[in-house]
């Protein structure tokens, strides 16, 4: 291994400002890695950042189809979600960029990675954790962990000093940490520091306000096949981008998928954040819909009771961990027969689920129905069944009659 660090870099003011600090600190030869994940701007500007900054070995990659393939739908294959609506579209976004990282720098012979993450937040553990799982002797360089330049103020004097060709100095500084991909887009600090503060209009970038959103429904369909879907409207051939994409361009247009939210650090502290989900709101609903009708009860109940601890490992940053895998590999198992089509209808924020149907469907009409069943279902099983079950309830009532007219007497 030679003396190279592979940073992951954006181009933005702190990783540019972090490429020089590597260079000038750790007197090391930097590779930058940009990913596409879906942010919504253009990466391959990247690239002339970072040979302005004499970086020679540059990777600039388009990684959305696997971000959405390998990650984003596997996740939902399980119906994760985060301490009851949290959708993950950060964290599941972190194991990928390790993983590239890593690779790259078996790729280029270098011995250690770097990142941008702060040390307050859960992205340094995600990062770090895929790192270790994936490459056990890598070097990882945190330089916020590191470094005192703790101000945009401080980095902009770095860079004056060190000039350091940075576009940053014009336009209106936003007062949030955001980030986004194909799935989400998420804010923190500003005025959301004040948790009863309610964010400002203006924030929000891929949803339209409600009040503003259209009056009149619009339906359409999902395909599925094996929990994943694989069709928006009946158009087939569809890739995992261009489907992720058509649903937050229809759940955008319609004011779906915005959260305001509370949630629990990995490092300890609460934090508050709003966050763009569109398709993956819409994703979620038409999935659960998809299983009501070709999951088995105890197949469904078992998973559920599972999802919690799934949703742990991937904002903690246990994706590359055996249990996750091990966990995959069940909840890939139970989506085999997840096979139909979805229709929904979403107005003004609600998604509505308007129908499903299923070749594999367990759902009996003949069964359930009110009317004369034909003999299929005898009614009066049902007493005994309802006899075994109440046995131990029985027996508790009476013995606690019992407790209660000794503990009187």
């Amino acid at each position: 291994m030679s003396e190279k660090i592979v940073l992951a870099y954006s181009g933005g003011l702190d990783t540019s400002v972090i490429c020089r600090w590597l260079q000038d600190v750790y007197d090391r030869e930097v590779v930058t890695f940009t990913a596409d994940i879906g942010q919504g701007e253009e990466v391959e500007p990247a690239r002339a950042k970072a040979e302005a900054l004499g970086v020679k070995q540059i990777f600039v990659e388009d990684l959305r189809e696997e971000f959405v393939r390998d990650f984003v739908f596997p996740m939902f294959r399980a119906n994760t979600v985060y301490e009851g609506e949290y959708l993950l579209g950060t964290s599941i976004a972190r194991p990928l960029i390790a993983k590239r990282l890593v690779e790259i720098a078996q790729a280029t012979n270098a011995s250690a990675i770097a990142h941008g993450a702060t040390g307050k937040g859960n992205d340094q553990v995600r990062f770090e954790l895929s790192a270790y799982a994936l490459s056990p002797g890598i070097e990882i360089v945190a330089p916020h962990r590191e470094w005192d330049l703790n101000s945009r103020a401080a980095m902009m004097s770095y860079c004056e000093q060190r000039q350091i060709p940075v576009d940053f100095k014009r336009g209106e500084e936003s007062p949030y940490s955001m980030d986004a991909n194909l799935l989400l887009v998420s804010y923190e600090g500003g005025e959301l520091e004040d948790p009863n503060q309610p964010p400002s209009e203006s924030m929000w970038r891929r949803t339209i306000a409600i009040k503003d959103a259209p009056d009149e429904d619009e339906v359409f369909t999902i395909q599925f096949e094996r929990g994943d879907p694989v069709g928006v409207n009946d158009v087939t051939g569809m890739s995992a981008t261009s489907i992720l994409t058509e649903l937050n361009e229809i759940g955008g247009r319609h004011g779906v998928g915005r959260s305001d939210i509370v949630e629990n650090r990995f490092v300890g502290m609460k934090s508050r954040g709003c966050y763009e989900t569109p398709g993956g709101t819409i994703l979620l609903k038409a999935h659960r819909a998809m299983e009501s009708m070709t999951l088995d009860r105890e197949v469904v109940h078992l998973r559920d009771e599972l999802m919690p601890r799934y949703a742990q490992m991937i904002y903690n940053g246990f994706w590359w961990s055996p249990e996750r895998v091990a966990l995959q590999a069940l909840i890939d198992q139970t989506q085999v027969p997840v096979c139909g089509t979805v229709r929904i209808r979403v107005c003004k924020g609600n998604v509505d689920i308007v129908g499903r149907e299923s070749s594999g469907s367990l759902y009996d009409t003949t069964t359930v129905t009110f009317d004369d069943d034909g003999g299929s279902y005898d009614q009066a099983d049902a007493t005994g069944f309802i006899r075994l079950n109440a046995l131990r309830l029985r027996m508790s009532a009476r013995k606690g009659r019992d407790l209660g007219q000794n503990q009187s007497n």
